[in-house]
């Protein structure tokens, strides 16, 4: 078997200084969400950030929409990687958080993102009413709610167009067997939801805390 990298700390920041730097304004909100304590597990890794940059340029995405957005780090992040035309559309219920966020995009002069502040499964059934497509949805909000809003996105992604989801490897507890927590369990049973689903081609990549990209057929 080929010898699997370790991602240490150290090759982690290794990565992060050999690739695209951030700007001013996406460092800034780094430095918040630090601030923020434990709240800032909450944010995608830089990684993860590229990762997604990546996707949008090459899949000439124009049109994401995102399910969690925290203070903004991630819509963010996307919306830079989207040509003029693009649009990102943010869905989170938490007014302070997306207050925060929406600062940050005016101090980046970001116009492609429109936020949407109410319980996502009320705006993603708007959404969906409207007759909205997509083509790229990333999944970062709660997990109770998971398979609810990959359900959803179903309807709303164009065809060919990506789902993305963050959390699944769960810190690497989904692959504990002797961890039968409540939230691993709601995880591992969304993995085996999507695994067992026709109607998209799903891969799990480690990056950040594992990122499943689906395609939808």
């Amino acid at each position: 078997m080929p010898k699997k990298l370790d991602l240490t700390d150290n090759l982690e920041q290794y990565i992060i200084n050999h690739s695209e730097n951030l700007s001013d304004v996406q460092n800034e909100i780094i430095q918040h969400n630090k601030s923020l304590g434990d709240q800032q597990r909450l944010q995608i890794s830089i990684s993860q950030a590229h990762f997604l940059q990546t996707l949008i340029k090459v899949s000439n995405v124009k049109k994401i929409l995102e399910i969690g957005s925290f203070t903004g780090f991630s819509a963010l992040s996307m919306a830079m990687a989207l040509p003029l035309d693009g649009i990102l559309i943010s869905l989170d219920k938490n007014y302070e958080f997306s207050s925060k966020a929406k600062s940050f995009y005016a101090k980046a002069n970001e116009k492609r993102i429109k936020q949407i502040i109410k319980p996502a499964v009320e705006s993603l059934k708007e959404l969906k009413d409207t007759k909205k497509s997509f083509d790229l949805i990333f999944i970062d909000a709660d997990k109770e709610n998971y398979l609810n809003y990959y359900e959803t996105s179903i309807d709303l992604i164009d065809k060919k167009g990506l789902i993305i989801i963050d959390n699944v490897l769960w810190h690497g507890e989904v692959a504990d067997n002797a961890n039968n927590d409540k939230f691993t369990n709601i995880i591992r049973d969304f993995n085996n939801h999507v695994k067992q689903d026709k109607r998209v081609t799903k891969n799990i990549i480690p990056v950040g805390d594992g990122l499943t990209i689906c395609i939808k057929n």
